[in-house]
C-alpha cells in the first residue's frame, strides 16, 4: 500500500490569507531578475511532441534558451521580455496548452508518471487526469482554488503518494466492493478504484473507478465551502484552522449529495501492500493478501520494460534544466521512435513512451552524449537546487554553478545517507526543496551549512541546525555545463523494486521552513 499521511510537522499556527496567492502561470508573469517568468500547467507532465516543439520555441525565441521542469511536473520559461504576454498566450493556445483561461494556474495534477508503461500497472491514473482536468476547466466554482492546491494520482506503487497532495488518489486493484458484490459497490465497476484522502487526514474513501474525476472535483470544491465558512483564506487543505479542518467524513457527505458512491476506509491499513483490499477477492480466488507486484523505480533514469515488449525511456534533466537543443532531442525521439508524447515528473525528469527494445538503449546513449542522466549512478541523481543567482534576486550565491564546482572538485554530494535527495537552497526559503526526508544544503552569509532535514523536525534553520560548509566552492564558477559529466552510456538498467511500504514507514511531508513556492 502508498504511504498514508504522517503526522502534519511542527508548525506554526495556519496563517490567515488575506489575498490570493502570486504563483506565476503562462498568462500571469512573474518577474525575476532575470526577466519575466511563465510557468506553464501540465496536467501528469504530459505533452504531445507538437505542444513540446511550441515550448522548445517560445524558450528559444522569447526566452533564454533554457526550460526548467518543476517538482510538479510542469515547465517553466525564464528570461522573457516585458511585453511578449500576448505572443507566448498564443503560441502556448494554439498547441492547446491553455484550455481555458481562467482555469490555467489551478491545472495542478500530479501523477504517476510510468502508469500503464510498465508490466504491472493499468493506465487508469492517466485516463482519470485527463477526466479530472476536463471537469477543471469546465468547473466555475473551482476557479476560486489556489495556484498552489495540488491534486495527486498514484496508480498504486506510492510513488506519488507522499508528495503533499490537498486531495490524493491512491489507485486500488481487484476491488469488489465492501465485500457485498454487486455493480453498485464502490470501487465495483471495472474491477479497479481509488483511496481518495484529503490533506493530512488519515482517512480514505473508496471510490470507484469511473467516479475518480468527480469526486476528486467534488473534494475540492468541498474544500472552498469550508475554506470560505472558516474566515481563513486558506490555499490549501493543511491551511485550515484546526477546528475548521476537511476530513474524508465531510467530504464523503458532499459526494453523496453528489449521487457518488463512497466506502469509508477508517485505517490505511485495511488495504494491504499490493493495494488490494483485504476483503475483495477475484471470482474463484480466496480472499486475503496476495503477493505485491514489482514496479518499476518511476525517480531513477534508464529503460524501463513494457508488458508489449516495448521500453520506454527515462531520463533526468541536471539540476531540471534543459537546453533547447537538449529538449528537441527528445521530443524528436518521441516522435521517431516513441508514440509521440513526453511524460514530465516530478524528479525533474522525462519519460519517452514505446520505443522499441532494440532501439531505446541506442537512443539512452545518445541523449547521454546530450548531457542528460541516464545512470541511477551519475553524481547529478538526486541533487536538485534553487533557481539562485542571477535569476533569483533574494540568493546569496550563484547556486547552480556552485554545485558544479563542488561535483567538479570530486564532492559528490553533501553525505545524506541511505541516496537521500540533496537539495542545494541560496537562501533559507529553499524554494523546490524536496519532501520527506532531505538534505538540507543552504547558502548563509558565512557559507553552506548541511543539515538533514526529517519530517518530525522543526523548520531547519541555517543559523541553528547548520554544520560546517560541505565543500569549498566558488561562486565565481561557470554555469553548470550542458555536457554530462557521464563518461559512458549505462547498459539496460533494470529498475524494478518493490512497492513503497506500508504507513508504517510512510513518506511523510516535509515541514516548511518558511513558505516555499511549489514549482
Amino acid at each position: 500500500m502508498p504511504p498514508s499521511p504522517a503526522p502534519p510537522p511542527h508548525r506554526a499556527e495556519p496563517p490567515v490569507r488575506d489575498r490570493g496567492d502570486a504563483c506565476p502561470g503562462a498568462l500571469r508573469l512573474h518577474s525575476a531578475a532575470d526577466g519575466q517568468l511563465a510557468r506553464v500547467r501540465l496536467p501528469a507532465g504530459d505533452l504531445a511532441v507538437g505542444q513540446a516543439t511550441a515550448l522548445a520555441d517560445a524558450a528559444e525565441h522569447l526566452g533564454d534558451g533554457h526550460l526548467s521542469l518543476t517538482s510538479r511536473g510542469n515547465v517553466e520559461l525564464r528570461g522573457l521580455p516585458d511585453g511578449c504576454g500576448r505572443r507566448l498566450a498564443d503560441l502556448l493556445a494554439g498547441a492547446g496548452l491553455l484550455p481555458s483561461v481562467r482555469h490555467e494556474r489551478i491545472r495542478n495534477i500530479v501523477a504517476s508518471p510510468l502508469a500503464g508503461l510498465d508490466q504491472h500497472t493499468p493506465s487508469d491514473v492517466r485516463l482519470w487526469t485527463r477526466g479530472l482536468d476536463a471537469l477543471l476547466c469546465a468547473s466555475t466554482a473551482a476557479t476560486g482554488l489556489s495556484g498552489r492546491f495540488l491534486f495527486v494520482l498514484d496508480d498504486g506503487r506510492g510513488d506519488v503518494a507522499g508528495l503533499g497532495g490537498d486531495v490524493t488518489l491512491i489507485a486500488e486493484s481487484g476491488i469488489a466492493g465492501s465485500g457485498t458484490g454487486g455493480s453498485s459497490a464502490a470501487g465495483a465497476a471495472s474491477g479497479r478504484g481509488a483511496l481518495l484522502r484529503v490533506g493530512d487526514d488519515p482517512a480514505a474513501l473508496r471510490i470507484a473507478g469511473e467516479d475518480v474525476p468527480r469526486a476528486a472535483l467534488t473534494a475540492a470544491e468541498t474544500f472552498l465551502t469550508t475554506a470560505g465558512a472558516s474566515g481563513s483564506g486558506a490555499w490549501r487543505v493543511r491551511e485550515l484552522p484546526a477546528d475548521r479542518a476537511l476530513t474524508a467524513r465531510e467530504v464523503a457527505r458532499a459526494l453523496r449529495t453528489a449521487g457518488i458512491a463512497a466506502e469509508h476506509v477508517n485505517d490505511v491499513n485495511d488495504v494491504n501492500d499490493a493495494g488490494y483490499s483485504e476483503c475483495a477477492a477475484d471470482a474463484g480466488a480466496a480472499p486475503g493478501p496476495r503477493s505485491a507486484p514489482r514496479y518499476a523505480d518511476s525517480r531513477a533514469p534508464g529503460l524501463v520494460d513494457g508488458a508489449d515488449g516495448r521500453r520506454a525511456l527515462a531520463v533526468l534533466a541536471p539540476l531540471g534544466r534543459l537546453t533547447v537543443t537538449q529538449w528537441r532531442a527528445l521530443t524528436g525521439i518521441a516522435a521517431d521512435d516513441g508514440t509521440g508524447e513526453l511524460r514530465l515528473t516530478p524528479w525533474r525528469g522525462i519519460v519517452l513512451p514505446g520505443l522499441p527494445a532494440a532501439t531505446a538503449p541506442l537512443r539512452l546513449r545518445e541523449l547521454s552524449a546530450a548531457g542528460l542522466i541516464t545512470d541511477p549512478a551519475s553524481p547529478w541523481h538526486r541533487l536538485s537546487a534553487c533557481t539562485g543567482r542571477p535569476g533569483c534576486a533574494k540568493s546569496l550565491t550563484d547556486v547552480r554553478a556552485d554545485v558544479a564546482a563542488a561535483l567538479a572538485e570530486g564532492a559528490s554530494a553533501p553525505a545524506g545517507g541511505g541516496g537521500l535527495p540533496v537539495h542545494w537552497s541560496g537562501c533559507a526559503r529553499r524554494c523546490g526543496h524536496p519532501r520527506g526526508t532531505w538534505v538540507d544544503v543552504v547558502a548563509t552569509p558565512d557559507g553552506y551549512r548541511t543539515a538533514v532535514v526529517r519530517p518530525e523536525d522543526p523548520a531547519p534553520s541555517p543559523a541553528v541546525r547548520g554544520s560546517s560548509r560541505p565543500a569549498p566552492v566558488s561562486r565565481e564558477t561557470p554555469q553548470l555545463p550542458a555536457v554530462s559529466r557521464e563518461s559512458a552510456a549505462p547498459d539496460p538498467v533494470s529498475r524494478e523494486t518493490r512497492p513503497a511500504p506500508g504507513p508504517s514507514h510512510a513518506t511523510p511531508i516535509t515541514p516548511q521552513p518558511t513558505t516555499p513556492r511549489p514549482q
